[in-house]
């Protein structure tokens, strides 16, 4: 009787595997396998990664099929040759362990670059963010164009290479693939553990791919929006999550624009029919981002706070504005419009106004929102509604934030 793969014990470090690779140290072990680093001895003892399949439970009958599926699974990633994917070397079974043999990508996971930045008491900047997504988009399409979808991306699972700036996506094992594979030639679920509730990490998977194990190119793009939001924010996706609806909550922890959190915000669609379809739709999106972030930053196009505020107004300086002027326009723009019908605006001033006061305070400066209001309002109970956004408005550092926060407040 065979005993089942993951009853052997770690291989020790400085053990020859396959009379060629000689093994550093255990990199990490999951319910498919462990991976290490090794040394290829035929290649100037170059480092690569050694990676060990072996699901947990797997019976005598189960580690045949496991060997099908594993050989089927080679030959998909061979045919993966992409820059920003670590290239396969080889695969090989040494007694009765099956492995894979990758390049080793020398840098720091996302996850590392992250922590790093907590440390500073900063997170990853929009500009960054769009950067690192159009990067990993395109490798996504590459991959999805061969018919492979990762199902497990999270900043664990990407890398910054040393003395890189284009990010690696890693870990295409053959964990990725098993689950679909295992149903198709049914398997016997109480001999293969590699059943699809496995495969993705709770958080950054999609609904369907964790309850159902669905699986599509959508599945991928909800990933990488999670972990898009995470880099923003700086928070894991359960935080980010409202524990009674479910609902994403995660715009007033990230200062982005609307028309980038808009794109997070279909990327991270509950139902898979919600959610850009492919890749390109969201490279599409992301360019005129791009596109019209750099026509409104130029001088000629330049909206003047006037118009911005209050599209009325004849104001329409030739030049863009100092932040000082910025902020004054804010104030005249709103004590000009107290002057229409100050009882009427009194009127407004109730609840729902205040609570949309709020929500609004809140994407722009986050949960302090509330205790801002709560001590303005105390300072200021008879104030207009007009006078009370003036008021919120100069507790956003950023004038131009500002200025959009009285617009929206008004729109």
């Amino acid at each position: 009787m065979s005993v089942p793969p993951m009853t052997k014990p770690e291989i020790a470090s400085g053990t020859l595997v396959d009379s060629r690779y000689i093994i550093q140290m255990m990199l990490g072990q999951g319910g498919l396998g462990r991976t290490y680093l090794a040394h290829d001895t035929r290649r100037f003892n170059e480092p690569c990664v050694l990676k060990e399949f072996a699901p947990f439970g797997t019976g005598n009958g189960g580690l045949e099929k496991c060997r099908d599926l594993f050989k089927r699974e080679a030959k998909i990633l061979h045919k993966l040759e992409h820059p920003q994917i670590p290239r396969f070397l080889a695969c090989f079974e040494g007694e009765s362990r099956l492995f894979l043999v990758q390049e080793y990508v020398n840098g720091k996971t996302y996850s590392r670059l992250l922590q790093e930045r907590q440390h500073q008491g900063t997170t990853f900047s929009e500009n960054e963010v769009i950067f690192w997504l159009k990067n990993l988009l395109q490798v996504l399409e590459y991959v999805h164009q061969h018919q492979v979808i990762h199902r497990d991306i999270s900043p664990d699972n990407i890398m910054l290479p040393e003395n890189g700036d284009l990010p690696v996506l890693i870990d295409f094992g053959v964990g990725k693939q098993i689950a679909q594979l295992n149903e198709a030639t049914q398997i016997n679920q109480t001999e293969f553990a590699g059943n699809m509730s496995l495969v993705g990490k709770v958080g950054y998977a999609p609904r369907e791919q964790i309850s159902l194990g669905l699986c599509s190119p959508s599945s991928d793009i909800y990933a990488l929006g999670v972990t898009a939001i995470v880099l923003l924010t700086a928070k894991s996706p359960t935080n980010l999550i409202d524990q009674y609806s479910l609902d994403w909550n995660w715009r007033i922890y990230a200062n982005i624009s609307d028309a980038f959190a808009r794109i997070l915000d279909r990327m991270l669609a509950d139902t898979p029919k919600a959610r850009f379809q492919t890749t390109r739709e969201v490279l599409t999106q992301l360019e005129q981002l791009g596109e019209s972030q750099a026509f409104s930053s130029s001088p000629e196009t330049f909206p003047t706070p006037a118009t911005l505020v209050y599209p009325n107004s004849k104001l329409t300086p030739t030049i863009p504005p100092s932040e000082n002027q910025i902020q004054q326009t804010v104030v005249n723009s709103i004590n000009n419009r107290d002057n229409i019908d100050n009882q009427e605006q009194v009127n407004l001033l109730n609840p729902s106004f205040i609570e949309n006061c709020h929500q609004q305070l809140a994407y722009y400066i986050g949960p302090m929102a509330n205790f801002i209001i709560e001590d303005i309002l105390a300072k200021n109970p008879r104030s207009t509604p007009h006078q009370l956004v003036e008021l919120l408005a100069r507790e956003i550092p950023d004038s131009q934030m500002a200025i959009e926060f009285t617009r929206r407040m008004f729109s």
